[in-house]
Formats: structure tokens, sequence, C-alpha cells
């Protein structure tokens, strides 16, 4: 998730790029996820904070959704992936919020 989010902000074209063309200040956008994404890796390590964190990735990879949805409908606009890759990435969304939920869950346990 730390390197993932740091992506963001060190080669933000990308993901500037995937953000759909309905949503405004794509750059801040990608900004802002990258930041929580940064945040949410961290506090995964950190028993104290992990459920925040594992809700918040959660969260997280909902609000992308949609960027992965739009990538998969205008796979054209996107040739550097193959377009099975794109449709690939919509049930790994699915799976990233299990991830974070299974974490979430794990970390009730120990409290």
């Amino acid at each position: 998730m730390v390197s993932a989010g740091t992506l963001h902000f060190l080669r933000p074209a990308p993901f500037i790029k995937v953000v759909p063309d309905y949503l405004p200040h794509a750059p801040l956008l990608v900004a802002v996820s990258g930041f929580f994404e940064i945040l949410g890796g961290i506090g995964l390590v950190v028993p104290k904070v992990r459920l925040w964190a594992s809700w918040g990735l959660i969260a997280l990879y909902i609000s992308v959704f949609p960027a992965n949805l739009n990538m998969a409908i205008h796979a054209e606009r996107y040739p550097e992936f193959p377009p099975v890759a794109l449709l690939i990435r919509l049930p790994l969304q699915a799976l990233l919020i299990a991830w974070a939920w299974w974490v979430s869950r794990d970390s009730n346990e120990k409290s």
C-alpha cells in the first residue's frame, strides 16, 4: 500500500490519466488517494489503528473502483494495458476489499 501510494506522488501522470472525465481536479484526487493509501498501509502495521486503517482502505478501494471500471469500459484509451488486464482489475478490487476486511477482523479478535 505504501509503495503504491508513493507512486501517486512520484509518477502521478498514469494515475491522473485513469481518473474518469466526470470527476474534477484529477491531480488533487490522485494526491489525496495516494496520501490515504500510504496512511492506510502504515496504519496496518500499527495495532492501535489497524482497525481504522483497514476500514479506511476499504473505503479507498470502493472509491477508486469507478476509475477501474472506466478503464475497462474505455480500454481503447489505455493501449498500454491489455484489455484483459483491465477486466482483471475489477475483481481484484473485491479481493483487496476482502483482504482489508479480513485484516480488520484480525484486529478485532486481538483487542
